[in-house]
């Protein structure tokens, strides 16, 4: 199936009435532009993750960001898998998520992961706001990445984010990327998620 950007966005948009745009047509693209992303942009989407809520307001969240050219984006690209170096090369800025699991008194934060998807969350939130878009990947060496940056078994680590311009879903070559690039997005029903204990749904 051939689809332009507007036709793919449109498709992948999510159907709720009411939900705030940049929630709605945020989604995961692979095919992106090698088009750097604004530094004044790149601020702002960092400031929104700065921003979020955390247990205690601990923000026990990090990011290492790579802006293409940068050894940071070296590094964090050789972690990754190699499906994902496949098409991970071109978007401008590489970030790797991780949480401080230990507060400044040394207490094990237990929250530490939830409060780092948080301002994750808060940060692709962001981008689609400013029309541009992200793509999460859990496909990385943990191993390869603690070693680049001196990560401890104090550091969770989330995951590596792609940040950048989306481009034609035409403009992936590879068959299997672009199968995924125009696929319909699935999503569990709400009756599934919104419970009232466990098996019975919520009642709206």
């Amino acid at each position: 199936m051939s689809m332009s950007i507007e036709e793919v966005n449109n498709f992948k948009q999510a159907p709720v009435e009411g939900m705030l745009p940049a929630i709605a047509e945020r989604w995961s693209p692979r095919s992106f532009k090698e088009t750097p992303v604004a530094a004044a942009d790149l601020k702002i989407i960092l400031e929104a993750a700065r921003w979020a809520a955390s247990s205690g307001n601990g923000q026990p969240w990090r990011f290492l960001v790579g802006k293409k050219g940068s050894e940071t984006h070296r590094k964090i690209f050789s972690t990754l898998v190699g499906f994902n170096q496949s098409w991970a090369g071109k978007p401008d800025v590489l970030i790797l998520g991780f949480a401080e699991q230990r507060d400044s008194k040394g207490n094990l934060n237990k929250y530490a992961l939830y409060d780092l998807g948080q301002a994750a969350a808060c940060l692709c939130v962001q981008a689609s706001a400013l029309g541009l878009h992200t793509h999460s990947m859990a496909g990385f060496d943990h191993d390869a990445a603690r070693t680049a940056f001196n990560l401890t078994e104090d550091h969770a680590l989330g995951a590596v984010i792609a940040l950048g311009h989306q481009d034609e879903p035409s403009a992936l070559t590879n068959e299997q990327l672009l199968e995924r690039e125009v696929a319909p997005r699935e999503r569990k029903p709400l009756s599934e998620i919104a419970l009232l204990e466990l098996a019975t749904p919520f009642a709206f």
